[in-house]
C-alpha cells in the first residue's frame, strides 16, 4: 500500500472502519477562537487542543503568582535600598534575600519601538480569518498547491485532490478556522524558504511512519494554533515567559513568528518518529513538542530563532 494511499485512508474512515465517504460534506464554523480540528470521532486534536488550553489557565495563575511576588520582592530591595539605605545590615539583608531570587526573570523588559511595530504587525495577520471569497485567500492557497505540487495541474478549489495534501474534505476553506489566514501563510513560508523539508514532510519521507499519519496540511493549522496560544499573542502585550522572550526575538527577524513555525512543524515530526506514533498520539506529540520549544526558549543565550537547538533540524 502506497503512502499516498494510507494518507487517504484518514480521510476515507473512522478508526473502527464503520463509516466512509462521509467527512467531505463537513461545514465550516464561524467561531474563529478555534481551530477546525475535524470530526471529534476520527480526530485527536480537539481533545489535545482542550488539554493545551487547561494547562495554558494553569500556567497563567501560577505566572500571575509568581509576577505577584517578584513585585513584592522588588519593593522590598526598594524599601531596603531608599529607605533603609544599602550600606545599613538590615539593607544589605533584605537586598540579599531578594536580589537573586529564582523567578527574577519574570517581569517582561522594556520593548524597544522596533519590537513595538513587529510584534503590533503580527498580531494583526492574527486576526485575519481565512476566507473563501477572498481572491487574495484564493489565490494563496493556489499558491500553496503550486508550491507542493509543481509538476500537477492546479485542481478547482473544491476537488478530491485536496485531501492528498492533507485537507479533511475536498474543500480546503472549512478546515482554517481558529488557524486564521496566518496559518496559510506559514504553510507557504515553510515551502519558499525550506522546500526540501516542506516535501520531505508533506510525502512523510523520513523515518518508520505509522500506517495512521497525521494529515499534513491540517498538522500544520494546529502548530499556528498552539504557537499563538503558547506566545501569549491573543494579549496586548504577552506576559508569558515564552511569549516574553518570544517579543525578544522580533528584534532580530521580523518573520520570527513565521520561522519558528517551521522548526516547530520539524519539532513535531521529529518527535512524531521518536515516539512511534500513530495519529490517535497526536495529542502527546503536540504537548511534548511545546514543552520541548519552551525549554528551548527559555535558554539565555537564545537572540534569535536561529539561536534554538532545533533550528539544527531545518539544517538536516
Amino acid at each position: 500500500m502506497t503512502s499516498k494511499t494510507l494518507r487517504r485512508r484518514l480521510h476515507h474512515a473512522d478508526v473502527d472502519g464503520k463509516r466512509h465517504e462521509h467527512l467531505e460534506e463537513a461545514s465550516g464554523l464561524d467561531d474563529l477562537n478555534e481551530p477546525l480540528l475535524g470530526n471529534p470521532d476520527i480526530w485527536p486534536f480537539e481533545s489535545a487542543l482542550a488539554e493545551i488550553w487547561n494547562d495554558e489557565q494553569r500556567l497563567q495563575q501560577l505566572h500571575w503568582a509568581l509576577l505577584f511576588s517578584q513585585l513584592i520582592a522588588q519593593w522590598a530591595r526598594w524599601l531596603a535600598n531608599i529607605v533603609l539605605g544599602s550600606g545599613s545590615l538590615i539593607g544589605r539583608l533584605l537586598t540579599s534575600a531578594t536580589k537573586n531570587g529564582p523567578k527574577s526573570r519574570l517581569l517582561a523588559p522594556t520593548r524597544t519601538p522596533l519590537q513595538e511595530v513587529r510584534l503590533k504587525n503580527l498580531q494583526q495577520r492574527l486576526q485575519v480569518p481565512f476566507d473563501g471569497s477572498r481572491v487574495e485567500h484564493q489565490d494563496a492557497l493556489k499558491q500553496l498547491w503550486r508550491l507542493a505540487y509543481p509538476d500537477r495541474e492546479l485542481p478547482p478549489l473544491k476537488s478530491e485532490l485536496w485531501k492528498e495534501m492533507g485537507w479533511q474534505g475536498a474543500d480546503p476553506s472549512t478546515d482554517f478556522r481558529g488557524g486564521g489566514f496566518i496559518s496559510l501563510e506559514n504553510l507557504i513560508f515553510f515551502a519558499e524558504q525550506y522546500p526540501e523539508l516542506f516535501h520531505r514532510l508533506l510525502h512523510k519521507q523520513d523515518g518508520s511512519r505509522a500506517e495512521w499519519e497525521y494529515p499534513f496540511a491540517v498538522a500544520g493549522i494546529n502548530v499556528s494554533f498552539v504557537l499563538a496560544q503558547m506566545l501569549d499573542l491573543q494579549s496586548a502585550k504577552p506576559t508569558s515567559m515564552a511569549g516574553i522572550r518570544f517579543v525578544q526575538l522580533l528584534e532580530e527577524d521580523e518573520m520570527a513568528f513565521d520561522n519558528l513555525f517551521c522548526v516547530t512543524f520539524q519539532m513535531m515530526d521529529a518527535q512524531w518518529l521518536a515516539k512511534r506514533a500513530s495519529y490517535m498520539e497526536f495529542n502527546d506529540v503536540m504537548k511534548s513538542t511545546r514543552t520541548q520549544l519552551e525549554r528551548e526558549l527559555a535558554l539565555e543565550d537564545v537572540s534569535s530563532v536561529k539561536d534554538l537547538p532545533a533550528y539544527n533540524l531545518l539544517a538536516k
